[in-house]
């Protein structure tokens, strides 16, 4: 099993960096019962404190008083109250909300949300509950190691999904990132030392990718001598075929033998715990690295490739062998946080 405040729950980063939490509890459908739930989170365990409460998706100024009454009389403050209002709403897809840079009126819809805020939250009572971080515990030894001096990562609207925390070590460990973007057909920049290729949405542009032959051959150039690693959907990519949600299958980089379909959909999610068979630029073999999966792509062929490690699920129950390598390339579904 995980060790204790290892899920990687909210309540476990609360609970690890003394941080107060402000609830916002979707009241819908509810009145006093919202000060049940409430008293629920604030009890359930007495190291992750609740600090105040948000209602939100209110029905009417009734509905507000209703709540906010039965709340505050077992003690925890009420500061905020946010009507129904659909047009507050993003767009979402599958993995999530439609990405920022994405989203045609983004500006506007912000100025929404924020009009609302202003309106709805008690923004000085608010900042009042905040304290400053002062972890327990903690440091960047686990941190995920530069997987080269110079790293050609892949960027654009197919491969956005790396963590912003893994970028970000890369660089304060002296690491330099070079972007390429396979949907312009940019190959990776050979003076690197190894391609990174991040998971996000080839599936909604795999006959562009397909077709872009700058990239294809540039990536098998690369591939012949340095190390090339993909996740979720990079992993994808680096396989023989991608059948989208049409049913069109497209030819991808070959580099692994897998395919991969996205027509019938069956979602996986977790995290991850990953002991690796041989070294790779996630780390070198024998190393636990801890990840997250989360896609809705099926295999639909396996191939002759070595699988790369042996997976566990967060609660540490073996899953089985997972993700391929062959020669320099390797790639997972799962994404990669930390070392063990």
């Amino acid at each position: 099993p995980a060790a204790p405040g290892r899920t990687g729950s909210a309540a476990d980063l609360a609970r690890l960096y003394r941080l107060p939490v402000l609830l916002v509890l979707d009241v819908s459908g509810q009145s006093t019962t919202a000060a049940a739930v409430a008293k629920g989170f604030a009890t359930y365990d007495p190291d992750v404190r609740m600090a105040g409460v948000v209602l939100n998706r209110l029905g009417s100024e009734r509905h507000r008083k209703l709540c906010s009454e039965a709340i505050e009389a077992i003690g925890l403050p009420v500061v905020g109250a946010i009507l129904r209002d659909p047009t507050l709403n993003l767009p979402e897809r599958h993995l999530g909300l439609v990405q920022a840079g994405e989203y045609d009126d983004l500006m506007a819809h912000l100025d929404r949300l924020a009009d609302m805020a202003e309106k709805s939250l008690d923004l000085d009572a608010i900042m009042a509950l905040a304290t400053p971080l002062t972890p327990a515990s903690g440091g960047f030894a686990d941190a995920l190691a530069p997987p080269g001096q110079r790293i050609a990562l892949a960027e654009d609207a197919a491969f956005t999904f790396l963590y912003p925390h893994v970028a970000a070590y890369w660089r304060k460990a002296g690491a330099e990132i070079v972007p390429f973007s396979p949907l312009a057909d940019e190959a990776p920049d050979e003076a690197c030392d190894v391609c990174w290729v991040p998971g996000g949405y080839p599936e909604l542009h795999a006959g562009k990718l397909a077709a872009a032959a700058t990239f294809r051959a540039g990536m098998a150039r690369f591939a012949t001598t340095k190390p090339i690693h993909g996740e979720c959907g990079g992993f994808m990519v680096l396989g023989e075929a991608l059948e989208d949600a049409s049913g069109d299958t497209h030819a991808m980089l070959g580099l692994l033998g897998h395919s991969t379909s996205f027509a019938k959909r069956k979602m996986n999610l977790g995290y991850r715990e990953a002991r690796l068979r041989a070294d790779c630029p996630l780390g070198s073999q024998g190393a636990l690295i801890r990840g997250h999966e989360f896609h809705y792509a099926q295999m639909t062929s396996t191939c002759n490739d070595d699988p790369l490690a042996d997976l566990a699920d967060g609660l540490g129950n073996p899953i089985g062998a997972s993700g391929y390598r062959r020669g320099h390339v390797s790639g997972t579904f799962f994404h990669a946080i930390a070392r063990g």
